[in-house]
């Protein structure tokens, strides 16, 4: 089979197997079981997409029992022979203590792999731990460096780093105009942490000119997503809302709170869990 037709069953599978279809019955029909049975087949034969994708699979309990243990087996034989995707998925079990014990210095170390070859997930992701110090000293400029190639790259949850990064002056120089340039990229993405911060800017006319209108704009937007996570029961997002109506004073002389992602959604990306991070000081 040549590996065009294993990148088609790969993704069909993983599309027939998808949660949605797996809450209606009890087990994949007999092609789906087909499909399932090619990828472990080509995976057990060594071929790196298949291995990453069953364990996805694995991961998710999609067309399989979940088992992250098996997801780590399967992401480990995939990553070793440098494929970036499964190097970041190991290091997203790692990091989170899934299928493995938790060992953030093995994250970083996946994660490394991946990133040095440019994969933005895993680059936002080791600049987070170089930001936090978990599983590295602790060191802003690589922060900043990891966050600015993911950043480059689009990636929403670095560019929003990056922004609080240039407002602390952690890692670079303190740089108001690049908060801001950075804070829109992510907020223009939907990123809800960022709108708030661009609307604080325009509030106090820091890195731009005053424009309330501007900040009610941004904050509208930021309140609108925190009010859908805080609905579901987000602790930080109900945190952040609360800010947002507080007399319209968000966060006033407060230092902004990074935003430590172990696993957030993101189309295209695997699942990640977003989990609020001490004052950096």
């Amino acid at each position: 089979m040549n590996s065009q037709s294993c990148r088609w069953l790969i993704v069909s599978a993983l599309v027939i197997t998808a949660p949605g279809a797996l809450a209606q019955r009890s087990a994949p029909p007999a092609s789906d079981q087909k499909r399932v049975a090619v990828i472990e087949r080509q995976a057990a034969n060594g071929d790196a997409a298949a291995q990453w994708a069953l364990a996805v699979m694995y991961e998710h309990g999609q067309g399989v029992p979940q088992d992250h243990a098996q997801a780590a087996t399967w992401f480990r034989k995939a990553a070793e022979q440098g494929n970036a995707s499964a190097q970041a998925s190991l290091g997203d079990l790692y990091d989170i203590g899934k299928g493995v014990p938790q060992d953030y210095a093995q994250a970083a170390a996946w994660y490394r792999k991946a990133a040095d070859q440019g994969d933005a997930y895993a680059q936002f992701f080791l600049g987070s731990l170089y930001d936090s110090g978990h599983g590295v000293p602790q060191d802003y400029a690589q922060a900043a460096n990891w966050y600015r190639k993911a950043a480059d790259q689009g990636d929403a949850d670095a560019q929003a780093s990056l922004g609080d990064l240039y407002y602390i002056g952690d890692g670079v120089p303190q740089d108001y105009a690049q908060a801001a340039l950075w804070f829109r990229k992510a907020a223009e993405q939907g990123d809800a942490y960022a709108q708030k911060m661009l609307g604080d800017l325009y509030r106090d006319g820091t890195g731009v000119p005053q424009d309330h209108a501007q900040a009610a704009i941004w904050y509208r937007k930021a309140a609108t997503w925190y009010r859908k996570d805080a609905e579901r029961g987000g602790a930080y997002a109900q945190k952040m809302l609360g800010d947002l109506y507080s007399s319209g004073q968000v966060c006033r002389g407060r230092r902004p709170i990074r935003v430590l992602v172990s696993q957030v959604c993101r189309a295209g990306k695997r699942p990640r869990t977003v989990h609020p991070r001490l004052p950096v000081r």
